[in-house]
């Protein structure tokens, strides 16, 4: 067993395919093919289930992926060590939900003072971003917080307001029970806070309706397709053009807050060191 099959077998269990595979490790098929085999041969035992449109993870893949993920993600670290210079400098892969709008800024600053490093960037909610972090797929992600995680260490970014959005000027708590509710994937931290409130005074609303884009819940909102609660950065576009009524929570639920994880017991390189610093000195001018 070779560091290189690993990283093929980590290659086709993320593209579903050997073709996927094949093609983003310039690799051609049949050796991609030869060298699955060959790793399931040595472990007697299949680690994908052969479909038509593809492959899937066995049971045992399951267990083999997160067995490489941390083997594949110490070499690297082992690298980073060797190589880690007083530069920054390298590659780093970043998760972060939608709404992070300080999100740019931050980065900007950063490159600004470190071209050299390479910033990898992957959207997603919060419950996700965390199992990546916690798997080490990404170096870090900026979320909804605050959490609590045994692995993972936080760091504050800042705190904003959420806002009810509605096309009409007034709003009574009982519309949730007639007005359909359009929220993100369940994972999204403003989401998590409407529920708690719809929990608290004790709502079942009447409909639901998930979207996976913010941009399509504020549209359609405008529209008059429904309601929902977001940050008010996110939707002060709409509402300054008149197109939509925003409207405080209770204080209880009114805020949220973003944070940057990382795995605690990760190489702490130059390059995340210099990040964590750029976003520490950026919530320190928020607050001045």
């Amino acid at each position: 067993m070779e560091l290189r099959d690993l990283q093929i077998f980590k290659s086709v269990a993320h593209h579903k395919s050997i073709t996927g595979a094949a093609k983003e490790l310039s690799y051609v098929q049949s050796n991609v093919t030869a060298r699955i085999k060959q790793l399931e041969n040595e472990l007697k035992t299949p680690l994908f289930n052969r479909h038509k449109k593809g492959v899937s993870l066995s049971p045992e893949g399951r267990k083999m992926i997160e067995y490489v993920n941390k083997i594949l993600k110490d070499v690297e670290e082992m690298k980073q060590a060797f190589l880690d210079s007083d530069v920054p400098s390298g590659i780093l892969k970043i998760g972060t939900v939608e709404t992070v709008r300080i999100l740019p800024t931050i980065l900007a600053s950063y490159y600004k003072k470190y071209p050299n490093v390479d910033l990898s960037l992957q959207a997603g909610l919060t419950e996700e971003l965390i199992k990546k972090v916690t798997n080490q797929e990404l170096d870090g992600a900026f979320i909804s917080g605050p959490i609590k995680h045994s692995i993972l260490e936080q760091y504050d970014v800042y705190t904003e307001k959420l806002t009810l959005v509605t096309t009409n000027k007034t709003f009574n708590i009982e519309d949730f029970l007639t007005t359909p509710i359009l929220v993100s994937n369940r994972g999204c931290g403003y989401r998590s806070r409407l529920e708690h409130w719809l929990q608290d005074e004790g709502l079942l609303p009447n409909r639901i309706l998930e979207f996976n884009i913010l941009e399509t819940i504020l549209n359609s909102v405008a529209l008059g397709l429904g309601i929902t609660v977001v940050p008010e950065s996110a939707v002060r576009h709409l509402s300054t053009a008149g197109k939509v009524y925003c409207h405080p929570l209770p204080e209880k639920y009114s805020c949220i807050s973003t944070v940057f994880i990382r795995h605690k017991d990760a190489y702490l390189t130059n390059s995340m060191r210099s990040l964590l610093k750029t976003i520490v000195e950026h919530k320190n001018m928020s607050m001045s």
